[in-house]
């Protein structure tokens, strides 16, 4: 970022133990600045981290917030209040963005057609089970028009919907939702990228294997249809298992 200069876009990176991840996902941010002509911020916020995740990010050039939330829409609220940019865009530590990310965000907001919008996912290996994922996603996406994976909208915005819609279990969809809705009520559209995708990391995969959420499901269908019918609670256990405290064992 130039010092002492409007910050066009700031990106607010969530990070709970992400030493192993947070500066290959910074780099990616980065990489995409040298095509964007306005200035950007990465702000880091650092949640109950107990490892190297904070000083890595300030190595990398990374503005650092302190949150000790256990709810991710809480984590990322926590950068956006803290974020100096017109436009937020946000992506999670162990994930990177391609090249055009940042300009093509800024572009679609400044065409004045659109709310804000997500990305489209594409994994960074693939195996039969993981296109399988692939496809699951593509066509949630298309048939709901709710795309996730990297958000970005007006600073403005996230305000004015009061950030990230504060629950455990599937606050992407949530927020998505209120993006588009208040899209609309503006005469703006939710939309995606089109030129450019959030690189997925398969590391949970890699972990416990390229089948995991299939056998999630089947384990776990009970607790989904609980969760359908309003009683979060188990979801947000199995939550909880799954994605705050994946972390804690591989530091």
């Amino acid at each position: 970022m130039r010092m002492g200069k409007k910050i066009h876009i700031s990106v607010i990176i969530p990070a709970h133990n992400e030493e192993n991840y947070i500066k290959r996902c910074i780099d990616s941010v980065k990489r995409s600045a040298l095509y964007f002509s306005g200035n950007t911020e990465v702000i880091v916020v650092c949640n109950r981290c107990t490892d190297r995740t904070r000083q890595i990010a300030h190595e990398a050039g990374a503005r650092t917030v302190i949150n000790e939330d256990r709810c991710i829409a809480k984590v990322r609220n926590a950068g956006i209040a803290a974020a100096r940019g017109e436009v937020i865009v946000t992506i999670d530590a162990d994930n990177r963005m391609t090249r055009g990310t940042l300009s093509e965000v800024y572009r679609l907001i400044k065409s004045g057609e659109f709310i804000g919008g997500g990305a489209p996912i594409r994994f960074e290996r693939y195996s039969f089970a993981l296109w399988l994922n692939d496809m699951m996603c593509r066509i949630s996406f298309k048939l709901t028009g709710l795309y996730s994976g990297i958000f970005w909208a007006n600073k403005s915005t996230f305000d004015a919907i009061g950030g990230f819609a504060d629950i455990k279990a599937m606050e992407d969809v949530a927020t998505a939702k209120l993006l588009k809705k208040y899209g609309k009520a503006h005469g703006k559209k939710y939309t995606t990228l089109k030129k450019n995708y959030l690189i997925n990391s398969t590391r949970k995969f890699d972990d416990m294997g390229d089948w995991l959420y299939f056998k999630l499901i089947a384990k776990n269908a009970g607790t989904l249809l609980f969760a359908a019918f309003g009683d979060r609670s188990g979801l947000d256990k199995l939550l909880d298992e799954m994605f705050y405290d994946y972390n804690d064992g591989r530091k």
